[in-house]
C-alpha cells in the first residue's frame, strides 16, 4: 500500500469537509469542497482508496498545492 498526498490546484477557504480518515473513496470523489470567488471548488480523490488523514479544517484558507489529505491506495 502507498499514500497518496491530496493537494490543491487553487488557493481558497476549506468550506465543507466532505469526509474522514477511514472513509473508502472512489477516484474522482470529492473529499472536500474549496470556495474561492463565489465558486465551490471539489477536491477530489486522485485514486480509489482510503482517506488516512484529513489535514484541514473547515473555514482554514489553503494555497495552490497545499496538502489537505492523504489517501492509502
Amino acid at each position: 500500500m502507498a499514500i497518496v498526498e491530496v493537494r490543491t490546484e487553487i488557493t481558497g477557504n476549506v468550506w465543507k469537509v466532505l469526509r474522514v480518515a477511514a472513509d473508502a473513496v472512489a477516484e474522482d470523489e470529492p473529499i472536500l469542497i474549496l470556495e474561492s470567488m463565489k465558486m465551490e471548488i471539489p477536491v477530489s480523490a486522485p485514486e480509489d482508496g482510503t482517506v488516512v488523514e484529513i489535514l484541514v479544517e473547515e473555514g482554514d484558507v489553503v494555497t495552490e498545492g497545499s496538502v489537505v489529505a492523504r489517501i492509502e491506495v
